[in-house]
């Protein structure tokens, strides 16, 4: 960015007259924040980590993890943790709502969880309600407060580790459930990456943390049905190859609408999968895991190098029909250029 004072010894050397000063700065720092704007959104449309701004974050996080060591380790009665939990609510109040910090109000949020847990008495026999419960309030509470989208997370597995609870069903024994879990939260993640496909705020934040906890739930629900289910139409499948299928799927899914923190609930099982096709094609499991190991880490690489381009390819008659609405922009390319002043 030029100085007025670089401008006004232009016209004190007669480079320009001096009323062109006042219009050549006013037109110079328009096309900077023009150009800032557009660094910051080229930023944010892709999937980032806003976890941490600086060292800065983690060191104050450091702190706080430490603060609620000293305080564990005092063996405070049940009702005197309301105490810490109103002093860490205070720090929420400093750290998150005015200096708008992520990764110590993650910290803080989980702090604030386990302290109002230890200060609220209860039996053995209502005690996973209450926890589970403890949370869901909790978390919710500070995502109305603090809009911090992490808080959406250990919500969201509180609710679904609920209704688990009182739903009636044996879920290790219907794996299938946690599928159904997983499916309802991707819709709720879904709609808010709709209402926000530029990623410009926290509404695709939130569906960050909500894919993070939907695809392993989706996942873990279908893989163990495949492998350990026992029904009599998954045993006349070749399970094998309906795995492939199904991480095509996922895959696709993710390409679709832009999220690659959905792949990283599929990696071990992945591995298991391609292990298991390629069996037949090598001596012994050692050269199979090498196998599956370059062949995946190739996939990694490429799709990290070439995923817009990839997108754009497979997805890119999508752009003149009406989904296009509701997804990121199929245009987007690793190559662009961001200018940096």
């Amino acid at each position: 960015m030029i100085l007025k004072s670089t401008l006004d010894k232009a016209a004190q050397e007669n480079i320009l007259s001096p009323e062109q000063v006042e219009p050549l700065f006013q037109f110079l720092q328009n096309e900077h924040a023009d150009d800032h704007s557009s660094t910051i959104l080229a930023e944010r449309r892709d999937e980032p980590l806003k976890f941490v701004r600086s060292f800065g974050d983690v060191f104050i996080a450091l702190g706080v993890v430490l603060l609620v060591l000293a305080i564990n380790v005092a063996n405070l009665a049940n009702y005197e943790y309301i105490l810490p939990a109103i002093v860490f609510i205070g720090l929420a109040e400093w750290l998150v709502r005015v200096r708008k910090l992520v990764l110590p109000g993650m910290v803080i949020l989980l702090s604030i969880i386990y302290f109002v847990y230890k200060a609220i008495p209860f039996d053995n026999g209502n005690g996973t309600f209450i926890g589970l419960s403890i949370i869901c309030i909790t978390s919710l509470l500070f995502y109305l407060r603090y809009k911090m989208p992490f808080s959406l997370f250990p919500f969201s597995v509180a609710l679904v580790a609920l209704f688990a609870t009182f739903i009636g069903f044996d879920i290790l024994e219907n794996p299938i459930i946690f599928s159904g879990f997983g499916l309802i939260i991707f819709a709720v993640a879904f709609w808010f990456d709709s209402l926000d496909t530029k990623r410009v705020s926290h509404l695709s934040d939130n569906a960050f943390w909500l894919y993070l906890l939907a695809s392993p739930l989706i996942v873990h629900g279908v893989m163990i049905s495949l492998l350990l289910g026992d029904w009599q139409w998954i045993k006349s499948l070749n399970i094998e190859v309906v795995m492939m299928a199904f991480f095509i799927i996922f895959f696709l899914i993710s390409l679709l609408i832009d999220r690659r923190v959905m792949l990283i609930s599929t990696q071990m099982y992945m591995i298991y999968a391609l292990s298991q096709v390629m069996q037949s094609k090598a001596d012994n499991e050692q050269e199979v895991l090498i196998y599956v190991l370059v062949a995946l880490s190739l996939f990694v690489i490429y799709f990290g190098a070439y995923w817009y381009k990839t997108r754009q390819i497979i997805f890119g008659f999508i752009s003149s029909t009406f989904m296009n609405h509701y997804i990121p922009d199929l245009n987007k390319r690793e190559d662009n250029k961001i200018k940096r002043h």
